[in-house]
């Protein structure tokens, strides 16, 4: 049973349709509903979509951006990891001139897998032409947008980092300034590249002329990106890892990405009846906080790309493992965990489902907001900084190297109920991602929440350093009871530091669509 309360302060009521598209952006949102009005699928509407964000929210994702998916197509669920390698040239002597991965510029930036993955989901799923999906990216990049306000507040706030990269200023940065909010973007760069992308199938962006202008930039700025690299990309389909919580089962994409966090802190609180205590008390919090900790402490030390871990997720997955570490939970005490997590963030997660019953999470980024500053001449490709994911770290299986796929915060999930699917959801924002999911999950699944409540509902986010910062609107006596636990706890942090959710969560007659205030989308249907 579902309940239809609404506790929190919210700004929106969620949707309920037969077919929805729910995204970060409401342009974006309706481009993939007109492929479905158009007698497209959830595939189309997912991908329409995906492609138009790179151009109305380039300050989370763009055409350089990575890309994972989950995707029910009627018959089974299949997870695809677009991630790009890094450079065969990096090594580890080739950084030894660092102290921390660098956040920006040519040694931040693996080859990008976004367009990869649009064409594999595509040409496996899709029932519209893609040239045709292409179209409204092409036409808002060329006609010009106008820009939403939280996108424009965070154009605004980034665009320091990035105005000493001249051609990142040219594009993004028109007459010297952020574009403001209710002003029109356009970008013919933007849309010539769009329109070469969908004539060549994607060829173009990896083994032909976009793919030479990309490899002949980083030579120019001293990269390391060759064409040979961009050549050799493909994405692959794997095989997604689950976790059962309360007779539900949390589907994510197995590493380079974080989603396996998500699974072993519901491993762990699998081992608690968190029913029992009332929803947004300082116990409730506390225990899934302390969950949460424990997973990053493990995911933190062993997780990289799949080929260079050395303790395999059944492993870290291990059911004796999993009640073992929940037994180690003190009700009363905060405990310090060991982790790497930081709090950058940039990225957009979409979710599509159609009448027939396709079902589809995706999620693309450029990692830190605009990404790493590199934007190609004359394209208006932004290339993304996925390369920091790695670490310096001597004999960590994350350790930066050539032909290796870094940590991946980016992770779309999906749940599913005794075979049949139940929920696509995502909730982006780097390292907010997994606890977002575990929110999610809790909230709906042992609390009975809507997927709108769960979303407008405060967020806690554990901090590096083990500090818990607290969203406005938990009481203040759970705020003092956290504290005394001996919680670090930061306040007034922004927004977008508690990511942003979209859901689409099926029932007997269609679906529930639901979209988080945090962010400018909207969840559309029909």
């Amino acid at each position: 049973m579902i309940d239809w309360s609404f506790p929190y302060s919210s700004q929106r009521m969620p949707i309920l349709a037969d077919n929805i598209v729910s995204t970060s952006q409401p342009l974006a949102a309706q481009a993939g509903l007109k492929m479905l009005m158009l007698g497209g699928n959830a595939v189309d509407a997912v991908l329409a979509a995906a492609i138009t964000l790179t151009v109305v929210e380039p300050t989370s994702n763009g055409i350089g951006s990575d890309a994972f998916a989950l995707i029910w197509d009627g018959k089974k669920l299949s997870g695809i990891n677009g991630s790009g390698c890094s450079p065969a040239a990096w090594s580890r002597e080739y950084f030894a001139r660092y102290k921390e991965m660098p956040l920006y510029g040519w040694d931040t930036i693996t080859v990008p897998g976004a367009v990869s993955t649009w064409l594999a989901l595509s040409r496996r799923f899709g029932s519209l032409p893609f040239k045709q999906i292409c179209q409204p990216a092409i036409a808002y990049a060329r006609q010009g947008f106008l820009v939403s306000p939280i996108t424009a507040q965070k154009w605004e706030e980034t665009a320091d980092n990035f105005r000493e990269f001249d051609e990142f200023a040219k594009i993004f940065l028109p007459d010297g300034n952020a574009p403001r909010s209710g002003s029109r973007f356009t970008c013919e760069h933007m849309a010539c590249t769009l329109e070469e992308i969908a004539s060549t199938q994607g060829e173009s962006f990896y083994r032909g002329n976009l793919a030479r202008q990309i490899a002949r930039c980083s030579q120019e700025q001293g990269g390391a990106l060759s064409y040979e690299d961009l050549a050799s990309h493909q994405p692959f389909w794997v095989e997604p890892l689950v976790q059962e919580y309360r007779g539900y089962e949390l589907y994510e994409i197995p590493p380079n990405g974080q989603g396996i966090a998500a699974l072993i802190a519901l491993g762990i609180l699998k081992h608690y009846d968190l029913h029992q205590y009332p929803l947004d008390s300082a116990d409730s919090v506390h225990l899934q906080v302390e969950a949460m900790k424990l997973a990053f402490a493990d995911v933190f030390r062993h997780l990289a790309d799949h080929d260079a871990m050395r303790v395999d997720c059944k492993t870290l997955l291990d059911p004796e493992y999993l009640k073992m570490r929940a037994d180690s939970i003190d009700m009363t005490t905060a405990h310090l965990r060991e982790s790497g997590i930081t709090d950058e963030h940039g990225t957009v997660y979409l979710a599509a489902a159609d009448a027939a019953g396709m079902m589809v999470s995706f999620i693309q980024s450029n990692f830190h907001g605009f990404g790493s500053g590199v934007v190609i001449p004359d394209t208006g490709i932004s290339m993304h900084n996925r390369g920091h994911g790695f670490t310096l770290e001597e004999n960590h299986p994350n350790q930066v190297g050539g032909g290796k796929r870094p940590f991946q915060t980016i992770i779309p999930g999906f749940v599913m109920k005794n075979g049949h699917p139940l929920m696509s959801f995502g909730v982006m924002g780097a390292h907010m991602q997994a606890q977002g999911h575990v929110q999610m999950m809790t909230r709906l699944f042992a609390y009975g929440q809507n997927p709108q409540a769960a979303s407008d509902a405060p967020r806690w986010h554990v901090m590096q350093d083990n500090q818990l910062a607290l969203e406005r609107g938990f009481p203040t006596e759970v705020i003092d009871e956290l504290h005394r636990r001996g919680h670090s706890l930061l306040y007034d942090e922004p927004p977008q530091l508690f990511g942003g959710a979209q859901l689409i969560y099926k029932t007997a007659g269609g679906y529930i669509g639901a979209s988080d205030h945090r962010k400018d989308g909207q969840a559309v249907g029909f």
